[in-house]
């Protein structure tokens, strides 16, 4: 009796095989059709399950995979199923109902409208063999497709402890000499210990030598297409860091000399490779940053970095210059070696000296404003009023280029800052009084970016007199009452005024007051264009 159990439990249910005939149509089946059918179904996929146990054993796994029957089917001359592949257990669903128990994958319904109308996938890349070397009479060569010969851990942990790879060369020639380090000597040293600073050789090889050659040529050469294969070289190679402190010393001093010489295309080409190597993820500049900031430094600051100051555009140059500063301050700031903050001080004393040139002014300020909005909210905007005052007293015509730079800058960088820390919208009054001469401006830069920012609801709300430039010749001033106004900013020929005011009983008859003053457009001046 319990064989026969088994037997019957390894077989596929009637009502199963009933179910599939309705499927298909079939809707009248017979008991002893459907016997027929679960016995000889039952015994095909006992044949194919062992087929692909074994497929599975030979494997040496433990879980059968679809692969595994699609591969015993194929040994019986059956095609095997499409679209059965995945690599995550497919759980089965429950159902029962009208007396039946169903297990059933559940499927999710695709909208073909939606497959047909959506982009096209990319097609994948065709499978490619690139050759490289990975030995060469038993030197692994630095390139990008190998690994780096010494890790950045380790480049960091030789630039604290230097010792470590004075140890590491002696232990190497030790080795070599297959001397024993015993004997007479070695109780000497024991006695009697002088510690002697070594210094650490930095050889390189003729093939290093010519690398470097190469791309220091190339770097400050006239071919625009080798200088960029050089840059991406310095980029990503990752076998650069036993060349790492020429490459420094090479920018260094190529700095000094082209800021002397005036010599603009040097200098760009020379902060793209500072670019490249703090794109570099495998090199370590942490213990070259003493190279390194002044020469970015001076490329920012400098009173003129140009024999042309007033034709040359030399304010990208500062402004890339800047941006390198943020990177090296946000990469290697740390609560040892505080260099943002003594970079941060070194601009705002640019800034704060009367005698500051403009051009350096120029720089101290798009240097702090690439350190972030705080550095903006403590050292830029306090000074504003100064700056203005400062800049509208100058009047020859090279120092209008850089007057005009400079109040640019600020609007751009002071404008954010002050549209995210007040609320509300302030009179001009209030921002001539705090900024100076460049309040009118910020004025009308903060409500441009007030006007953006409630765009989607259409209305800025005004709490003191406020005077409101707009394309054409005609500005609007609100009057000042005890209840704040709100202006519908749209496409309509009079604005309409809605009175904000909850303890009014009847809103309907307050008097609204509004004022349209119309001026002359204003000529442009050769200095504002």
């Amino acid at each position: 009796m319990g064989d026969s159990d088994t037997f019957h439990s390894t077989n596929i249910p009637l009502e199963s095989i009933k179910v599939i005939a309705e499927s298909i149509g079939i809707s009248n089946l017979s008991d002893d059709a459907a016997k027929e059918l679960a016995d000889d179904i039952s015994y095909r996929l006992k044949l194919v399950i062992q087929d692909a146990a074994k497929f599975m054993n030979h494997a040496k796994r433990q879980k059968l995979q679809p692969a595994d029957v699609d591969s015993a089917l194929k040994i019986k001359n059956i095609e095997p199923l499409y679209g059965c592949t995945s690599a995550d257990h497919i759980p089965f669903r429950f159902a029962s109902g009208g007396g039946r128990e169903l297990y059933f994958n559940e499927e999710k319904e695709y909208d073909l409208s939606e497959i047909i109308s959506a982009p096209a996938a990319k097609l994948p890349l065709d499978v490619s063999l690139r050759a490289h070397w990975l030995v060469i009479d038993g030197v692994q060569p630095t390139i990008p497709e190998n690994p780096p010969p010494v890790s950045k851990d380790l480049q960091k942990l030789e630039a604290i402890d230097p010792i470590t790879k004075l140890n590491k060369t002696t232990k190497e020639k030790a080795d070599i000499s297959g001397k024993p380090s015993s004997g007479k000597f070695h109780k000497l040293r024991n006695v009697e210990t002088v510690h002697v600073k070594q210094l650490a050789t930095h050889e390189l090889s003729v093939e290093q030598q010519l690398y470097y050659k190469e791309i220091t040529e190339a770097c400050v050469g006239s071919d625009e297409a080798r200088r960029a294969e050089a840059l991406q070289s310095l980029a990503s190679d990752p076998g650069l860091h036993e060349m790492l402190p020429r490459m420094c010393t090479f920018i260094a001093e190529g700095v000094k000399v082209n800021v002397v010489q005036h010599n603009l295309a040097l200098l760009i080409y020379l902060m793209r490779m500072v670019k490249a190597l703090l794109d570099n993820s495998s090199l370590f500049l942490e213990k070259y940053l003493h190279e390194l900031i002044p020469s970015v430094s001076t490329c920012i600051v400098s009173k003129q970095l140009c024999a042309r100051p007033e034709l040359d555009n030399h304010w990208a140059l500062r402004d890339f210059a800047a941006r390198l500063m943020a990177q090296i301050c946000k990469n290697f700031n740390t609560s040892t070696n505080n260099i943002q903050t003594r970079v941060t001080r070194m601009f705002a004393t640019a800034i704060n000296n009367d005698k500051t040139h403009l051009s350096s002014l120029y720089g101290a300020i798009e240097g702090l404003s690439e350190l972030g909005a705080e550095v903006v909210k403590v050292f830029i905007i306090p000074k504003v009023k100064a700056i203005g005052d400062r800049i509208e007293n100058c009047t020859s015509s090279s120092d209008k280029i850089a007057v005009g730079h400079i109040k640019h800058l600020i609007i751009k960088i002071v404008s954010p800052v002050l549209t995210a820390t007040r609320q509300g919208l302030d009179s001009v009054e209030e921002y001539r009084a705090e900024f100076g001469s460049l309040g009118t401006a910020l004025h009308q830069s903060v409500v441009k970016a007030l006007i953006q920012q409630q765009a989607s609801s259409n209305t800025l709300t005004v709490n003191q007199p406020t005077i409101i430039q707009s394309n054409s010749a005609a500005d609007l001033l609100l009057s000042q009452s005890n209840t704040s106004r709100t202006i519908v900013v749209g496409n309509v020929q009079r604005p309409q005024l809605q009175i904000q005011n909850q303890n009014s009983q009847n809103t309907s008859t307050q008097q609204h007051k509004y004022l349209l003053v119309t001026r002359p457009q204003p000529s442009q001046s050769p200095s504002s264009q």
